[in-house]
């Protein structure tokens, strides 16, 4: 079973890169989620109500929210870094954001499975061949996805879907409502699926993912169709592939959670 198979099909995180190069002065970030590869130098992260730590090996910085911070760069020398934008949706989108700590700091020697992923990042980012930019999005991409295995792999994450995904018979409830949005689940249902009584699974559900089933399962058929709506599918269309029998019934729902009737939020996403 992939647990993130069709998480990953409709949430795909994404990254996008801004920064190439030296860094020997300050650098402020706070507006989203950020990615940050050190490759060299020594480099001091400086945040709010934090003591600063100076990094001065390689190493992988993720900022899942948008949590503001500072780098500065040594004064002789600076530091090598390549940085990019993360995109992982907010409270009505991407439930991957959910649950993740706020900062994830992954020394590269002390994680070598992210070794050839960020070696590649980093000869193309101090590279000048054609197609750089993509090669480099492409690969923050890939390491995005290396990140998120790493979090839920070593229970840095205990809450959220990612905290969820961790439970392997949580794991088997949430990867059914991902994969069929459209089935009418029932408590009993997902209950069965995860090998749990009725009473166990919901409990244990709603500590560990913070919310009910029921509520999950809707919130992610309403980031569904966000995307389908993003897409310019009709509403009637929409509402059939999460499950619902009507658009007036799918259109109350979504409004409900995204605070947006659908015909708002297709035309503004188109």
């Amino acid at each position: 079973m992939d647990i993130f198979a069709a998480l990953f099909a409709h949430t795909a995180p994404s990254a996008r890169t801004f920064f190439t190069g030296n860094l020997c002065t300050t650098a402020q970030f706070a507006d989203c989620g950020y990615l940050h590869l050190l490759k060299s130098g020594a480099l001091t992260l400086s945040r709010s109500g934090e003591a600063d730590l100076i990094l001065n090996e390689p190493t992988l910085l993720f900022f899942p929210r948008g949590q503001a911070h500072r780098f500065t760069g040594a004064a002789e020398g600076g530091a090598d870094l390549v940085c990019a934008k993360v995109d992982l949706g907010g409270d009505n989108g991407n439930p991957i954001g959910e649950g993740l700590p706020d900062l994830v700091i992954l020394p590269l020697a002390e994680n070598p499975t992210l070794g050839p992923a960020c070696d590649l990042l980093l000869v193309e980012g101090f590279g000048d061949n054609n197609g750089r930019q993509a090669a480099i999005d492409h690969l923050f991409d890939y390491l995005l996805i290396l990140v998120v295995r790493h979090v839920v792999a070593s229970g840095l994450v205990n809450d959220g879907v990612l905290g969820g995904l961790a439970d392997p018979r949580l794991a088997k409830a949430l990867t059914a409502m991902h994969e069929q949005p459209r089935h009418s689940w029932t408590l009993d249902d997902l209950a069965e699926v995860a090998g749990m009584s009725r009473t166990r699974f919901a409990t244990h559900f709603r500590a560990c993912v913070g919310r009910t089933p029921i509520d999950y399962l809707t919130r992610w058929r309403m980031t569904i169709a966000r995307d389908l709506l993003a897409a310019g599918k009709p509403v009637k269309t929409v509402a059939d592939s999460v499950g619902y029998d009507s658009a007036a019934a799918f259109s109350r729902v979504f409004a409900r959670v995204t605070g947006e009737a659908p015909r708002q939020v297709k035309q503004r996403l188109r």
